[in-house]
């Protein structure tokens, strides 16, 4: 069985990476599912979506230029009316917003060129 851009198999999972899965075929073949290609939603942990020995459902993508196969999962499931994003980071705490500000407002005074680093000089120094 030959493995053409387009084609849709089944194959095992034999290998779960935090990039990919690697699935292989009974030809022999193996290829992989990039993290990118398993859901439409954000995947930010594969071992929620796949496991090793399980069986999967694969739409072959292409060869890279190395003859590997790329593999989806994702093209074959339906694609929802609105894909969820990642949630966002609230905001910081108010203590590390002070000391960024202070940070900050320390580097602004001490102007360009002061190299950033090691301590104000000594006739500078805030009472």
């Amino acid at each position: 069985m030959q493995l053409d851009s387009g084609a849709v198999a089944e194959g095992r999972v034999t290998r779960v990476t935090d990039f990919g899965a690697f699935v292989q075929f009974e030809n022999g073949e193996t290829g992989l599912v990039h993290i990118s290609q398993i859901a439409h939603s954000f995947v930010r942990n594969i071992h929620d979506h796949v496991r090793e020995g399980e069986n999967v459902e694969v739409k072959v993508l292409g060869r890279d230029e190395r003859g590997r196969l790329d593999l989806s999962i994702k093209e074959l499931l339906e694609e929802p009316e609105e894909i969820p994003r990642p949630r966002a980071i609230g905001r910081q705490s108010p203590q590390f917003e002070a000391k960024l500000r202070s940070f900050m407002r320390d580097a602004k005074e001490r102007g360009p060129g002061s190299g950033g680093g090691g301590k104000k000089p000594a006739g500078k120094r805030k009472k």
